[in-house]
């Protein structure tokens, strides 16, 4: 059986997350800046780069 596919903004969501929590630039989002996936990129790289620096572990 296959796995579904997880929803497009979760997805976003998670690469956002794994960026912020690498350090890398926010300048990276791959989504046009005015589109629901690039919010949903925004907020996971902005909630990483929070874990990043309280020194949460993932």
């Amino acid at each position: 059986m296959r796995r579904q596919k997880r929803d497009i903004s979760q997805r976003a969501y998670n690469r956002g997350y794994q960026q912020g929590y690498q350090g890398r630039s926010d300048e990276n989002c791959p989504f046009q800046t005015d589109s629901g996936r690039a919010h949903e990129w925004t907020k996971g790289w902005r909630e990483g780069r929070d874990d990043l620096q309280n020194g949460i572990k993932i």
